[in-house]
């Protein structure tokens, strides 16, 4: 009788990337000049003991003298046994600042931390020799790299995580490189909303996984001065491995947002339980707002 390992180390999961897309794309904190704080807290699995947890908590400056943004990132993981963590700085320049359009490239720099606690197994057979009843842990550095151009009514993407795993085989402690391709149409000119429809790519080894989303954001009028300001959204997203997300986001003032996010899988062979996601987003608007007179609709979200 013969036996083999498997493992599945992949990216963070995360429903509201599509309003964040740091976490895979370090380039996009060049956004326009504010102190941007985002944070998402997602449970997967409800019901299932040792259910995937995780946490994530970035926040990103972007200076114009500069031309730069600077950001710092912590992601926690914990599914089962084990529990990961991975700090990580980032640092994004634009290459092009065009008052219509803009190129900018970003890297992200850190560890990563994966840990193993036998110690937390319930085995039915105490004395079952594929159990080790101990602790493990490993800390490997970690590295991001992305590219993103903007325009007025398009975003696209490209990136690729985990750079130090490139042509390495999978294992329980390594998060394995994946491939980030999108393009996103948005449109905030309609006085009443603005929409978005956006199609990702990622590819990791043998396995690539389309994503699909669309979402519209209400607004209102406040007059000739400020001009229609954002309220609610609602979104949908579809990937290719059979999964459904459900999104709403309230502005609870101009800077403050919070959202949350519903998945459903669909795939026969799958935990069927849903999985909830809330996510905050905070800005902190600069004093010397330079790039006001650079990004167009600058107190919109979308960026």
């Amino acid at each position: 009788m013969s036996g083999a390992k498997a493992f599945a180390q992949a990216d963070i999961s995360m429903a509201t990337h599509w309003y964040n897309r740091a976490n895979y794309n370090p380039a996009s904190i060049a956004r326009t000049e504010y102190l941007y704080l985002f944070s998402n807290v997602r449970q997967q699995w409800i019901g299932v003991a040792g259910a995937p947890k995780v946490f994530n908590v970035q926040a990103s400056e972007y200076i114009h003298n500069m031309r730069s943004a600077f950001g710092v990132s912590l992601v926690g993981d914990k599914i089962g046994v084990t529990q990961a963590f991975n700090p990580m700085l980032t640092y994004a320049y634009r290459i092009s600042n065009n008052r219509d359009w803009s190129l900018s490239m970003g890297i992200s720099a850190g560890v990563f931390t994966r840990s193993v606690d036998g110690y937390l197994f319930e085995a039915v057979t105490t004395i079952d020799p594929s159990i080790q009843y101990n602790m493990e842990r490993i800390t490997k550095p970690d590295a991001i790299v992305g590219f993103e151009f903007q325009n007025t009514h398009f975003i696209f993407s490209i990136s690729s995580t985990h750079l130090l795993s490139i042509y390495k085989s999978d294992s329980l402690f390594l998060n394995t490189n994946h491939r980030y391709g999108s393009v996103i149409y948005k449109n905030t000119s309609p006085e009443l909303f603005n929409f978005h429809i956006g199609l990702q790519v990622v590819n990791r080894q043998n396995l690539t996984v389309l994503e699909g989303n669309a979402g519209i954001r209400f607004k209102h009028t406040t007059g000739l001065i400020n001009g229609p300001k954002e309220i609610f959204d609602i979104g949908l997203t579809y990937r290719s491995s059979q999964q459904m997300t459900l999104l709403f986001g309230l502005n609870i003032s101009p800077n403050l947002r919070v959202g949350y996010a519903y998945d459903q899988s669909f795939a026969t062979e799958g935990y069927q339980n849903g999985t909830h996601e809330i996510m905050l987003e905070y800005r902190i608007p600069s004093k010397a707002a330079s790039t006001h007179c650079q990004c167009e609709n600058n107190g919109y979200w979308y960026h």
